[in-house]
């Protein structure tokens, strides 16, 4: 089933039943357009498409747990982490602040339960549920995280997306630009003890 051309989805996890939760804010990001609250949403195998969670304050990462139970997602514009039990037929429950104080985009879930997030420019953290923070990682300056992986074979190597940020620019992404300007992304890849699990 496909979304809506006026929705703006951002990000997709799918869980081991073939449930894929898409996210989205039906704002003009890009634009600049003023923000409006985002949502959470369900298409099930057989193509069924319902909202499962509203007000999430523009929606990025989600990840869910190895057991299913568990979905976690980032507000960015709250900087907190959000986490919701999953009920049998897919629905989310039980809304809870997993880790406030980050400035999360893409996230990952490593084997402990500990979450990697963005934590502000040039930051990365590992997060326990809660808000401690157990591993910093510094960034040069001015490269902003956008999204984080625990791959490689084992999963114990940390893949950080970085781009350069101007702070001139905002929350507003100049597509010109982004067209002809310098190419600034990069993938760093750091060694880390304790491997990657969930979904994705």
């Amino acid at each position: 089933m496909a979304v809506h051309a006026e929705q703006h989805a951002n990000e997709i996890v799918v869980d081991a039943h073939g449930n894929a939760y898409v996210n989205g804010a039906d704002f003009d990001f890009v634009a600049g357009a003023l923000p409006e609250p985002g949502y959470i949403k369900l298409i099930t195998p057989d193509g069924q498409l319902r909202q499962v969670a509203g007000d999430i304050q523009f929606p990025n990462g989600m990840v869910i747990t190895p057991d299913g139970a568990t979905l976690i997602i980032s507000e960015s514009f709250a900087g907190r982490l959000t986490a919701f039990d999953i009920d049998a037929d897919g629905g989310l429950f039980n809304r809870r602040v997993f880790a406030a104080g980050v400035a999360p985009d893409g996230i990952c879930l490593d084997a402990e339960g500990a979450i990697w997030v963005s934590a502000g420019m040039s930051l990365v953290v590992r997060v326990a549920e809660g808000g401690q923070v157990l591993q910093r990682v510094e960034l040069r300056e001015n490269r902003a995280p956008f999204a984080l992986m625990l791959g490689g074979l084992d999963r114990r190597t940390l893949f950080i997306c970085t781009a350069e940020w101007r702070p001139a620019d905002g929350h507003v992404v100049n597509l010109e630009r982004l067209a002809t300007g310098p190419r600034t992304g990069e993938i760093l890849a750091l060694p880390v003890e304790v491997p990657g699990t969930g979904r994705p």
